[in-house]
């Protein structure tokens, strides 16, 4: 019998559980974080980031990125490479609920002075009167029920200056059986298992996407289907 994808899954991911630490999640975290550039996630995002770079403000020097859910901070770093490269001034920030998960991306960032971290829980940081010139959610938004997710991107459309991009999963049974071969090349242990197979059948359909647009009321957006199985989701707010 053949995996349901009709419906978004609201089953729990192992690593919803912001307490959790020790070298099982270190090794998940590397692991989500090395499969998702193999199979080009980061490009997909830093597409997302050129783009609406391009509608930048010429007497704004420096760049400000908020990256929410950051897991090991993999995407961060990619961008502080990209900036070196192009001379950009750029200002990195990594946010997750998980204090450990923040801990092992700052061991991982020492290099890279323009990366900072921040535990905290997101409901509570749109709160606060803050401003980034972008915001990612890399493979984050899937972690969140469609009324959460309302909320989440209202306030994030609050807080950023140029626009949001979303790269998120998705939801294909397709992607489910690829994910169960992967499981057994990179030999995951059972967390990654356990989660990756989770997240896509908490991932999304393309009308999905386009609905939440229609209830938040984005006018500007950009909505494409990237390899391997994702949503490039991109709202410019400037």
């Amino acid at each position: 019998m053949l995996v349901d994808t009709s419906r978004r899954s609201d089953a729990p991911e192992l690593m919803d559980d912001f307490l959790m630490e020790g070298d099982i999640l270190t090794d998940a975290l590397d692991k989500i974080a090395s499969i998702n550039r193999l199979l080009g996630g980061n490009k997909v995002t830093l597409q997302g980031v050129k783009w609406l770079l391009k509608s930048k403000p010429v007497y704004r020097s420096e760049i400000s990125i908020l990256d929410v859910g950051c897991g090991n901070g993999d995407m961060l770093r990619t961008l502080a490479k990209y900036a070196k490269r192009k001379r950009l001034k750029i200002k990195l920030v990594g946010m997750d609920a998980n204090y450990f998960s923040i801990k092992h991306a700052e061991q991982l960032s020492t290099k890279y002075p323009n990366i900072s971290y921040v535990c905290a829980d997101i409901f509570e940081e749109i709160k606060q009167e803050r401003l980034y010139d972008v915001i990612l959610c890399t493979l984050t938004l899937h972690h969140f029920k469609d009324d959460e997710i309302i909320t989440l991107m209202n306030g994030l459309e609050e807080q950023s200056a140029l626009g949001i991009v979303v790269n998120d999963l998705h939801r294909n049974a397709l992607a489910y059986y690829l994910f169960v071969c992967i499981c057994f090349i990179f030999r995951l242990n059972h967390m990654s298992r356990n989660d990756g197979l989770v997240s896509i059948l908490r991932g999304f359909r393309r009308q999905e996407l386009h609905d939440f647009s229609k209830q938040l009321s984005f006018k500007n957006y950009i909505l494409k289907w990237k390899w391997a199985f994702r949503y490039q989701w991109i709202i410019r707010t400037i």
